[in-house]
This record gives C-alpha cells, sequence and structure tokens, in this order.
C-alpha cells in the first residue's frame, strides 16, 4: 500500500453526471472539490459549463472556480500551482480531495508532480507562517524562505504567498530545502480515477 496521501479524481465529458456523483462521495466521505475544468475557473461563463449551481457549492466546499475574469490569462502552470495549493490544504485538514472535471491535462498536472516529505503537524507552522506574512508583509517571509533555501528564489513565486508558505513550512518541518526535496514525474498523490461515459451507459442499457 502506498503511504502516498489519497485522492479521488471524477472525469468524463459535460453533464455526464461528474457534479452530482462529486457531491455524493464528498457527502459520505467527508471531502471537498477542486475543480478541473478550464472553463469553470472564469467568471460570469456559466451557459454550457455544467457550473455547480450556488447551493451545490454550499453544500460541499468547492475550489477553483469563478477565480478568474475572462480576459485575464490562466495558463496549466497556473492551475497547477493553485489545485496542488488546495489538495494540500484539503488534505492538512483532514478531508478527502475529490478532483472533478473534464479537463485531462489539468488532472495529470495535479497527479504528477514534484514530490518532497510530508512533514507533521504542519497546520500549526502553516499558521504561524501566515501570521508573519500578514504582520511582516511576504517580501519579507520570501527572503527567510531563500536564507534556507537559496533554490528557491529561481523556483518560487515571490508574490505567490501559497507556494511561499508551503516551500517554507517544508524546508523547517523537514529540516531539508524545499527544492532538494522535489522529484520530478513522480507522483505525490495515489488517485483513485472514476470516468463517467453516458454514451456507454445508454448502449449498455439499451
Amino acid at each position: 500500500m502506498s503511504n502516498k496521501p489519497k485522492i479521488v479524481a471524477i472525469v468524463g465529458p459535460t453533464a455526464s453526471g461528474k457534479t452530482a456523483l462529486g457531491i455524493a462521495l464528498a457527502k459520505k466521505f467527508d471531502g471537498e472539490i477542486v475543480s478541473a475544468d478550464s472553463r469553470q475557473i472564469y467568471r460570469g461563463m456559466d451557459i454550457g459549463t455544467a457550473k455547480p449551481t450556488i447551493a451545490e457549492r454550499r453544500a460541499i466546499p468547492h475550489h477553483l472556480i469563478d477565480i478568474k475574469n475572462p480576459d485575464e490569462e490562466y495558463t496549466v502552470a497556473d492551475y497547477k500551482t493553485d489545485a496542488i495549493a488546495a489538495l494540500d490544504d484539503i488534505i492538512t485538514r483532514g478531508k478527502l480531495p475529490i478532483i472533478v472535471g473534464g479537463t485531462g491535462l489539468y488532472i495529470k498536472r495535479c497527479s504528477r508532480i514534484w514530490t518532497f516529505r510530508r512533514p507533521r503537524r504542519i497546520r500549526k507552522l502553516r499558521a504561524q507562517i501566515e501570521s508573519e506574512i500578514a504582520r511582516d508583509g511576504l517580501a519579507a517571509t520570501f527572503k527567510k524562505l531563500v536564507e534556507l533555501d537559496p533554490e528557491a528564489a529561481s523556483v518560487v513565486d515571490p508574490k505567490n504567498s501559497r507556494r511561499v508558505v508551503r516551500a517554507l513550512e517544508v524546508a523547517i518541518a523537514t529540516g531539508t530545502p524545499f527544492t532538494s526535496q522535489r522529484k520530478k514525474n513522480e507522483p505525490l498523490f495515489e488517485t483513485l480515477v472514476l470516468g463517467l461515459n453516458p454514451q456507454w451507459n445508454s448502449c449498455a442499457n439499451g
């Protein structure tokens, strides 16, 4: 059995029932949903994207929906950064992350990324770092990170607070620079992928 954190990914075409299944699993297994849809990230693009309703989002926490305006650039790399931060936060709080969406490249980037030793008791440390950012500013915290891990200056975006916090908490908790712990193309999570295909279902039932 793998020691990696467990996540679920629900994939399939638009209107295949991904949202309903994701919400049902989240209710049963105390989960939260991370969208993996390249259109649902944009505010106002509700028609044809099958976004979860407001009521559904109130019932179960959803992440990475309505986070950008349609005229803002948002790359796969941006998505990876935001999604991993969301997944890591959900896992830290003891919840089950459920990725729901039809953009396969997004899901692939989430499940195969850099890995590092996951430190224990990271929640308290994260809160401490976030308090330091609120008190001293993000630039001061980034400087602290670079002092512990000089290579982070060329790897971590100094304006991305999630990345700065994540890199610093790993470096402090493990006593090893975040950048030295990265390994490319090795899964960070153990992912159960559930694929929905309504066409196949209708053929099978017909």
